[in-house]
């Protein structure tokens, strides 16, 4: 549907997204460490099944090999948030949590941002698992974790301007809750009309449940919901200079 690109949105209370960029920074090495090590750069076997949630082996109706098991049950709620089949899709679940996490991480603070985190990859693997419980197939992605940091930005932030990327090549600035809403109905949308296909919906449903209530139960108690402010880009503000409190624009 879209590509985001950047939002001008600075963050108020934290000097760095620092666990932002440590998640990014494992989801990268992690895939490194396993997609270029198998044959014409495929996740090895070992990998997908150790670390990637299965439902069968989860709700105890299959086992996997001794060898295979790399974690306990239930672990693999979220050890599967760290895997991607391919570079496209690590890449873009990544360019979303690049966007869009800073400022929920901004809102939660660190260490609850990545409990949020988490906890929302965790709940991904809950609604998928329990859709097809009997599922041989691993699950494996972030999607489930960036769905619900994209819901709690919308909450958060519905105003704010975001350069999006629509159809894959026309740049648009648009005000948040405009690519967002559209992003997540379509979601639910998707799970019911594809429910065969090879991505799953119901992680990504999970993900945004998770994110749109934890974050009201989560953000800081000085932080607003549904931010009315029209953040502008920060070149707007000279260094030194006072800002009249006035509504701000997008704009120069």
């Amino acid at each position: 549907m879209f590509i985001p690109l950047h939002d001008r949105n600075d963050l108020d209370h934290i000097d760095r997204q620092y666990v932002t960029l440590a998640l990014i920074a494992i989801n990268v090495l992690v895939w490194l460490a396993t997609a270029l090590s198998g044959a014409s750069g495929a996740l090895t076997e070992a990998a997908v099944l150790g670390l990637g949630f299965i439902p069968a082996v989860a709700y105890g109706g299959a086992e996997l090999a001794p060898d295979l098991a790399l974690v306990p049950e239930p672990l693999t709620y979220v050890t599967y948030a760290f895997l991607h089949a391919n570079f496209m899709h690590l890449a873009t679940n990544m360019l979303f949590l690049w966007v869009f996490g800073d400022n929920v991480e901004d809102a939660l603070g660190h260490l609850r941002f990545l409990v949020f985190y988490l906890v929302c990859a965790a709940a991904g693997a809950l609604l998928h698992g329990l859709l097809d419980p009997g599922s041989q197939a691993p699950l494996i992605g972030a999607s489930g974790a960036v769905a619900g940091v994209v819901a709690a930005y919308l909450v958060l932030h519905p105003r704010v301007r975001v350069w999006v990327l629509a159809l894959g090549r026309i740049p648009l600035p648009l005000p948040a809750w405009i690519p967002l809403a559209l992003w997540v109905i379509y979601q639910f949308v998707m799970i019911v009309i594809d429910r065969g296909g090879g991505i799953s919906w119901a992680a990504h449903v999970g993900g945004i449940i998770a994110g749109a209530i934890l974050v009201v139960l989560m953000k800081r108690r000085e932080v607003p919901l549904f931010d009315r402010r029209i953040v502008s880009p920060r070149a707007v503000a000279r260094k030194g200079a006072s800002v009249p409190n006035v509504p701000r624009r997008w704009g120069r």
